[in-house]
């Protein structure tokens, strides 16, 4: 099929203003969320799960790639188009299609794929429930959907990664047959197009749905982060045991709904607030915590006080963003945001830092919202961890905590819940930050090094330690992430002149001698290479290449031919 006739086919299904062609409209969706770009022969945004199957046949027909995005909000460049390909590509941006439906009780839910986790947190507020994730991602409109497909982790300590066995996916078979796959647990009819509508329509009964034979969250994550001795990590991307399904696809296929549980909230909820200077503190309080309590914490949020000194000066109008307006615009804002970043990009005059630039200028006028408390508590330890306790758990750790503080170099103290909501955002805006630094002292960095790693759950020794040599070629070292998980980002701010290529080379190396795995919860992307395990399974659910070519720096040639 010539581009032209598709292009009209596109049109006709989806309607003309959904199908974007000129470049300057497609940038948004080309460029990744931090890094990564490619050109792409149209973006399709269709308005319902029938339009996205009638737009996916034809593309199939045409033998083009199809890239899945959702909110494109992720770290790894795996939602975006990059260079080398053998056949034009076509983005399905699926935001449109934000449906969530509640199933009885409201025990669990079916997400369409542009459906957000903030939407969904909003929507549970009246059941009294939550979803897998309540921090960080929901923030700045990540997809539920998306989340899924990345076997994403979140700071939620026994939930772990987002993780599904019941969804409503579409796949290319050898013989280049678009299927489209029931799992999610529902009778749906036979024919695609019947299935898609009724499901839209929500043309089903109790009766329709089947029980609790399949998972539709990692319910066995509790007692496996508890496994302290273990020589594994707790949660990895590639971790066999959650590839499933639409479950760590990766946009190797093409996910029209998913089936997740939610949660009851909790009654009762107390932060506590610990900075220490040893390192070896916070192992063994670790491993208390896992191995001793009858209450596992709600989120154990690790910052070093490098990191914390970034997202005060460089996340703090983020800050400012979400007390003044709350997170229900934040999403909105950072879609804006990228609109005018992208068209930037385009303008010879221009610099696509300048939103970032501008934004830090208005962010130095701007008062310092962290309270004096935790401000203290930075100058006087290294290491820093917040510690959220629920219900029964609260008085367990106060007592824990009590005895604890005997140890030397040990400190902590009870936030109040303007401390406690003030700590979690600067831990929230630290993602960012380390991008914002960049953006404002270009001329000092030559990039950023962005790695999210797992752990052994067993390792005491998670702080880094790094030869004096790569010290030397950094800016800043920043380390944060989910503790307990012993899932950490570390971020490498890189002088001018140095080779990030080589540097993330010797990092990769330094980690596999470690026994870590990586990445923890961004998902291989363009970033990464993908492990034959992994490599071997995005294979199997996509056999021609037609879904995300390249991911896992992978063949991008048709039937991964050499």
């Amino acid at each position: 099929m010539p581009n032209q006739e598709l292009l009209a086919t596109l049109q006709k299904i989806v309607g003309r203003r959904y199908v974007l062609t000129d470049p300057k409209m497609t940038a948004p969706f080309r460029r990744g969320y931090r890094s990564g770009s490619g050109k792409a022969l149209a973006v399709v945004r269709p308005g319902c799960l029938v339009e996205q199957w009638r737009a996916l046949q034809a593309c199939v027909a045409a033998d083009k790639i199809i890239i899945m995005q959702a909110a494109n909000t992720g770290l790894t460049e795996g939602s975006t188009p990059t260079i080398g390909y053998d056949r034009d590509v076509v983005i399905f941006n699926t935001r449109r299609m934000k449906t969530i439906q509640v199933l009885p009780d409201a025990s669990q839910i079916i997400a369409f794929p542009g459906a957000t986790l903030f939407d969904l947190e909003d929507l549970l507020e009246k059941y009294n429930r939550e979803p897998h994730s309540v921090i960080g991602s929901s923030c700045i409109g990540a997809s539920i959907v998306g989340g899924v497909c990345n076997n994403s982790g979140g700071a939620l300590v026994a939930r772990g990664p987002a993780y599904t066995e019941l969804c409503l996916y579409a796949e290319v078979k050898a013989d280049r047959r678009l299927t489209l796959v029931n799992e999610l647990g529902i009778e749906l009819g036979q024919a695609p197009e019947e299935m898609l509508a009724r499901l839209e329509r929500k043309e089903y009964s109790s009766s329709d749905i089947s029980g609790p034979a399949l998972k539709a969250s990692d319910i066995d994550y509790a007692s496996w982060v508890r496994n302290i001795d273990s020589p594994t990590p707790a949660r990895f991307n590639a971790d066999p045991r959650r590839l499933h399904g639409a479950s760590g696809c990766a946009g190797k296929l093409a996910v029209f709904a998913v089936r997740l549980d939610t949660f009851p909230k909790h009654k009762l909820e107390k932060t506590y607030y610990i900075g220490t200077n040893n390192p070896g503190v916070l192992t063994k309080l670790r491993r208390d915590i896992l191995g001793k309590f009858k209450n596992l914490p709600i989120s154990a949020e690790y910052m070093h006080r490098d990191i914390f000194n970034i997202s005060e000066q460089y996340g703090r109008d983020t800050i400012w963003l979400i007390l003044m307006l709350g997170t229900k615009y934040l999403p909105a804002f950072f879609a804006t945001k990228a609109l005018i970043d992208g068209w930037l990009a385009g303008q010879a005059l221009f610099s696509r830092q300048l939103t970032d630039r501008a934004l830090q200028t208005i962010a130095k006028i701007l008062p310092n919202p962290i309270p004096k408390n935790i401000r203290t508590w930075r100058d006087k330890y290294e290491h820093h961890l917040i510690l959220k306790m629920s219900d029964q758990g609260v008085s367990e750790a106060t007592g824990y905590l009590c005895s604890f503080s005997e140890v030397s170099d040990f400190g902590y103290f009870e936030c109040s819940p303007h401390e406690a909501k003030l700590a979690f955002l600067n831990r929230f805006a630290a993602a960012g930050a380390a991008v914002r630094f960049e953006a404002v002292h270009k001329g000092d960095v030559e990039g950023i090094l962005a790695l999210d790693i797992a752990l052994r759950r067993n390792d005491s020794q998670w702080f880094e330690s790094l030869p004096e040599e790569m010290e030397g070629a950094l800016l800043c070292k920043l380390y944060y992430g989910h503790f307990l998980c012993h899932v950490l980002h570390q971020d490498y701010i890189i002088k001018k002149g140095a080779n990030v290529e080589a540097i993330k080379h010797r990092m990769l190396d330094i980690l596999d001698r470690r026994g870590a795995k990586y990445p923890a919860e961004h998902n291989v992307g363009h970033l990464y290479r993908a492990g034959g395990t992994l490599a071997a399974h995005y294979k199997d659910i996509d056999p021609t290449n037609t879904f995300n070519a390249g991911v896992g720096k992978m063949e991008k040639t048709k039937n991964y031919s050499k």
